[in-house]
């Protein structure tokens, strides 16, 4: 999940959501809704929970990137000084190979009888001309040997001081890396505590029956890139499918489910006006959202809602923050695709989505 620019949170006042089953054809139909009343007001008290939680996955976010990149990067060195180990083990092979070649060298001197003096040699010799030729041979090979030698020493030593940075860099990167993952496991324990402190405020609101109100976030980035259709949140595995049965449902499951942390984003699948926004009953605090297609898209079991009823929304625009209010047994996103905007009208929207080129 990339989450970038939340600093910036506005939050418009508190607006009172539609009872759970409100007609949603009753919401506001204006072409052009009036923003609400005060919502330039300043905030003086401490930020909204949902968008402390919004921050704290940005930071969390940013932090597991920084963890991966250094963690890949440390992975990568720790290689590199692995090979530049093995090339070492290989040249001090070839040295020892070539230490054994001037030994037979000399060996060899020795056993020609190379410790008498070369006129004397020359003077017994039946053969000087083969005689002097093999001197010159010898000697050839003897200061070529002396060469390889030499390079193979110089590379030896540019090996192990290879070998020794890279191993040297490889401890740093992974004593950063170690700080790293403290530094996120901090944040992450600060995101749970505000998530579950977020998921109490919505289940007073759910239980109540009115939502607290929409709190504004920057969108990062823009919406949604250009694309015309996207899956509701972004991280996910899915879980309950469309038409699945459960004890939990009167009949079978109307929606798709993605299981997801508290306070996770929620966006528009697509662009249109926002019918309802609804607390309290089985969904708990859900969004509902009319199309121009005149199919309706439905996001439930919410913690919180970044939209207002009657409000234009666009493809990807956070519109929520998912959470586990009402009938749920742990944090999701409850969602469905219908034909009204009535529950008992929902088609499969994985198949929905696919048709539109999403593929979850």
């Amino acid at each position: 999940m990339c989450l970038r620019h939340r600093e910036r949170l506005l939050i418009v006042p508190v607006v009172l959501c539609a009872l759970l089953g409100t007609p949603a054809h009753a919401a506001a139909a204006r072409d052009d809704p009036a923003p609400p009343a005060g919502a330039e007001a300043a905030h003086d008290g401490p930020p909204p929970v949902g968008a402390e939680v919004a921050r704290l996955y940005a930071e969390a976010a940013e932090a597991t990137e920084r963890y991966e990149k250094g963690r890949r990067a440390a992975d990568r060195q720790r290689i590199t000084a692995g090979r530049l180990e093995d090339r070492l083990t290989q040249q001090r092979k070839r040295l020892a190979a070539v230490h054994d070649t001037i030994g037979g060298v000399a060996r060899e001197q020795y056993r020609t009888g190379g410790t008498l003096a070369l006129t004397g040699r020359l003077l017994l010799a039946e053969d000087p001309d083969a005689l002097l030729r093999g001197y010159h041979v010898a000697g050839r090979a003897e200061k070529a040997v002396s060469r390889l030698l030499d390079k193979e020493r110089t590379a030896e030593r540019r090996l192990t001081a290879a070998e020794r940075d890279a191993r040297a860099a490889w401890h740093e990167l992974a004593v950063r890396n170690r700080r790293l993952a403290a530094v996120k496991r901090g944040i992450e324990t600060k995101l749970e505590t505000a998530q579950w402190k977020l998921q109490a405020e919505a289940d007073r609101s759910a239980a109540s029956g009115t939502c607290a109100g929409a709190v504004r976030l920057e969108q990062p980035g823009g919406p949604s890139k250009g694309a015309e259709w996207v899956a509701p949140v972004e991280d996910y595995t899915l879980s309950a499918g469309f038409d699945s049965v459960g004890e939990r449902w009167v009949r079978r499951h109307t929606g798709q489910d993605f299981a997801v942390d508290i306070g996770a984003p929620v966006r528009a699948v697509g662009a249109g006006r926002v019918a309802s926004v609804s607390c309290g009953g089985g969904f708990g605090i859900e969004v509902l959202v009319k199309h121009p297609d005149g199919y309706y898209s439905q996001y439930a079991h919410l913690a919180g809602v970044a939209v207002d009823q009657g409000e234009k929304v666009a493809t990807g625009q956070w519109i929520g923050q998912a959470g586990t209010t009402g009938n749920s047994t742990g944090p999701h996103l409850h969602f469905e695709v219908r034909l009204t905007p009535h529950l008992g009208s929902g088609v499969d929207p994985a198949a929905w989505l696919r048709e539109r080129g999403v593929n979850l």
